[in-house]
């Protein structure tokens, strides 16, 4: 397979500044670009050969493009994991890996994976439930301040606290 050529299509999961940034590069070699996205606003949008709004989380959505393309990538954690696993069964390939996305979709489990690698990273502890986390604070267990952050589904900030003292956020 010609990687720079017009009859390879590059297709990108998610259609935002870093699928915007991939898209800079792309555009210095003779190659198609295909981009789903859920929002008809995606920065993307203006600078893809070929853009299609869909939900990255839809199974079908997700599947369905990949067999437009030739390698597909994402720009975003947030996909339909199933969808990539069975295009690479096919033979498409998916870069990073699902294996890899899998991985990094739950911080809890890439921490975990860093931490039995020893790839140095932050300190952390893991909780089952938020009231392991406040009998911990309550019990001083804690060093303040701390970061507090969703184990899935976070982005960008979004799923992220900073605790500084116990009234910092509300526990309940």
């Amino acid at each position: 397979m010609n990687y720079f050529s017009s009859n390879f299509k590059l297709g990108i999961l998610g259609g935002g500044q870093l699928g915007k940034m991939l898209l800079f590069d792309t555009r210095k070699f003779d190659i198609q670009t295909y981009v789903l996205d859920p929002s008809d606003e995606a920065p993307c949008k203006i600078a893809c050969d070929q853009f299609f709004e869909g939900d990255l989380m839809d199974f079908d959505t997700v599947y369905n493009f990949g067999k437009k393309v030739d390698v597909l990538t994402f720009e975003i954690e947030l996909v339909n994991l199933e969808a990539l696993v069975k295009l690479e069964n096919e033979g498409l390939k998916v870069y990073p890996s699902p294996k890899t996305l899998k991985l990094i979709q739950n911080k809890g489990t890439q921490k975990d994976f860093y931490a039995e690698h020893a790839i140095p990273t932050a300190n952390y502890k893991r909780f089952n439930d938020l009231k392991s986390l406040v009998v911990e604070i309550l019990d001083s267990k804690l060093r303040m301040p701390f970061v507090w952050k969703c184990t899935e589904f976070g982005y960008d900030g979004n799923g992220v606290k900073v605790i500084r003292q116990p009234t910092t956020y509300r526990f309940r």
